[in-house]
Formats: structure tokens, C-alpha cells, sequence
């Protein structure tokens, strides 16, 4: 083994060191993927999807599905320090197999949103190593099959660590259903993610704070009561009951305005998109201003 010194570059991830730790993004591959589509020079756009545009089945398929493969796929890298762009991302991936000229217009959106936000990446500090965690979904609003999108979003300390998002494989019958189903697909990263900060030496001695928006899902995952409602979700419920019982998690209820998570299950209006971004991401850009950044 050999010493390489301080973190730069790794996989097309640039480290930027700052008076609070480091600032990962990927601005370099980022320009690489506009400069592919021709849109180097394209007007930027405040958010990577339109929340009013509904996408539609009839529409006429794109001319170049290859290019298409190839956005998407490179986007989907460059979710990896911008989960700003998962949705978006995750939507315009469910039409790789036949895409349209309107889904191609919806991708066009996304690398015009990232033109204007080209040096925004992940923050990383070290201000506290607890881990909490937000879990959200939306509830069959997905028009064309409706099945409910999840998403859930960790964090150690205030930085991001692991995000998800993936439409649910069955229809959910109700909000509580859709609800539970995330908080069982997040608990299972949450208890991945305290295996691993054991083996790190940074145990949690206490239980991950889990924040949902459903009070009827959090009274379930504490009093799991099966009636005809519940029981096809059976299976979760006692998952999430024994995590509960040997101090895994805690769910707690926050208010639909403070769920992060729900940046990962549906399209904003401008001013929400910003409002949740602005505590995720942040640009290097800015970071040089300020003079944050460590000449070290």
C-alpha cells in the first residue's frame, strides 16, 4: 500500500475540500453529457421536470432511441452526487425500451436544468455521525398504471449519505399502504447502514429516527393491528414491528413541509424544488466565492 495523499478525482467524482469537509460533484462529466446531447449552449431551467406535464402514450416514438439509452445511462451516473435529478432521472428511465418524442422533450428539460446547476454536488461534513432518516411516497399517481412511487433519503450528521426512489411493483389500495411499503424498503437500508457504521467503529447506541408524513402508517408500524385493510401487508408489518421492538428505528411523524424524501416521489412547483435542493446539494461554484475552499 501506498500513500496517494488527498482525495482529488475518483471514478469521475472531483473532492473539493472545504472549511467544513468535502464537496463532491462531477462538473467535468456533467458538461460532457450536454456537450453529447448538443445542448452545451442550451438556456438553463429552474427544475429538471414539469409537475403540470403529464406524459402521454399516444405520442410519436423518437427517431434516435440510441441517443436516448445513452442520456439516460449517463445520467443515471451522474445521479450518484446529484439526487436533485433522481425523479426526473428514474421517470425518463422507464422509457428507455420504446421512447417518444415527448418523453425526448422531458429529457431535454433535464440537461437544460442541469446547464444552470452544472457545478452544484454532494456536501459532505463531519458535524455528527447519528443517523436519521426520511421516508415518503406518493400515492397511485402514476396515471398510466398507477403504482406509487417511494423514495427515502439518509443522512449522517447533515450530510446526505444513500437516497432512493422506485415505483412499488404492485398497486397500492390506499396511502397508508404506500406509505408502509417505503418505511419497510427504507428500514432495510437503515439496518444495512448501522451494520456498516459498526464495522467503521461508529456505532449508533441508540435507535435511527425515521420520519414519515402518515400518521395512519405511523400508528400502524407501532400497534400493528391486521384487518381487512392491513392484512395484504402483513409481512411488513411484522418487519417493521421487530425493528421497532429491538430499537432499530423509531418512526416519528414531521409535517409534509419538512419531508425531504419528498424530493424523491413526484415533480415540484419551482419554489418546493428549491426549497428541498438547497438542503441537499450545494455549488462549488459558491463554495470558491466564499473562499471555503482549501488550497491544502
Amino acid at each position: 500500500m501506498r500513500n496517494l495523499g488527498s482525495l482529488h478525482q475518483f471514478l469521475g467524482i472531483t473532492a473539493e475540500r472545504t472549511s467544513t469537509g468535502l464537496l463532491l460533484h462531477q462538473t467535468k462529466y456533467a458538461e460532457s453529457i450536454l456537450a453529447r446531447a448538443g445542448m452545451t449552449n442550451c438556456k438553463p431551467l429552474e427544475t429538471p421536470s414539469n409537475p403540470k406535464t403529464n406524459v402521454s402514450t399516444e405520442s410519436p416514438t423518437f427517431s434516435n432511441p440510441t441517443l436516448y439509452r445513452q442520456l439516460v445511462r449517463a445520467l443515471q451516473y451522474l445521479t450518484l452526487t446529484r439526487p436533485d435529478i433522481a425523479y426526473a432521472v428514474n421517470r425518463a428511465s422507464q422509457a428507455m425500451h420504446i421512447p417518444t418524442e415527448v418523453q425526448f422533450s422531458a429529457l431535454k428539460r433535464i440537461l437544460r436544468y442541469i446547464r444552470g446547476t452544472v457545478h452544484y454536488g454532494l456536501p459532505l461534513t463531519g458535524n455528527s455521525l447519528t443517523l436519521t432518516s426520511y421516508s415518503d411516497s406518493d400515492c397511485a399517481r402514476d396515471q398510466q398504471d398507477r403504482k406509487s412511487t417511494i423514495g427515502y433519503c439518509n443522512f449522517l450528521g447533515n450530510s446526505l449519505i444513500s437516497w432512493s426512489l422506485k415505483k412499488q411493483s404492485t398497486i397500492a389500495r390506499s396511502s397508508t399502504e404506500a406509505e408502509y411499503r417505503a418505511i419497510a424498503a427504507n428500514t432495510t437500508e437503515i439496518i444495512w447502514l448501522r451494520r456498516l457504521l459498526q464495522e467503521l467503529d461508529c456505532p449508533q447506541n441508540g435507535s435511527t429516527t425515521l420520519y414519515c408524513d402518515n400518521t395512519s402508517t405511523i400508528a400502524l408500524a407501532n400497534n400493528p393491528v391486521y384487518h381487512a385493510r392491513t392484512k395484504h401487508i402483513e409481512i411488513d408489518c411484522h418487519f417493521i414491528q421487530e425493528c421497532i421492538q429491538n430499537n432499530s428505528i423509531n418512526v416519528h411523524h414531521i409535517s409534509t413541509k419538512d419531508q425531504l424524501a419528498d424530493l424523491f416521489t413526484k415533480s415540484l412547483p419551482n419554489a418546493r424544488f428549491k426549497e428541498l435542493t438547497n438542503k441537499l446539494i450545494l455549488s462549488s461554484e459558491t463554495i470558491s466565492l466564499r473562499g471555503d475552499v482549501s488550497n491544502k
